[in-house]
């Protein structure tokens, strides 16, 4: 399965720092639909993330009915990124 689509980066403190991008409603909901198949646990979601030229491996995190795409350290130097950037993501989970 391969999703694309915009987002804005924002940062959430926690006991470690992270920064998101929020997955739309749509994509989610057709995330959802094949989630049992590739969870590993506790909702999590493996899946590569595309930005710009860079591309990471990563774990989809569930939220509030659900999802956020981790942008890692790695992806954010790469691309220059960071808090309230506009953003394109692409995702491809294996499903």
């Amino acid at each position: 399965m391969r999703l694309r689509f915009p987002g804005t980066i924002w940062y959430w403190r926690g006991p470690a720092p992270y920064h998101f991008v929020t997955v739309p409603p749509r994509e989610a909901a057709m995330i959802a639909e094949v989630s049992r198949v590739v969870t590993y646990g506790w909702g999590m979601i493996p899946a590569s993330v595309t930005v710009g030229s860079t591309r990471v491996t990563t774990a989809l995190w569930p939220k509030d009915g659900g999802y956020v795409v981790p942008i890692k350290k790695a992806l954010q130097d790469a691309e220059g990124l960071g808090v309230d950037d506009e953003i394109e993501v692409v995702l491809d989970i294996d499903a």
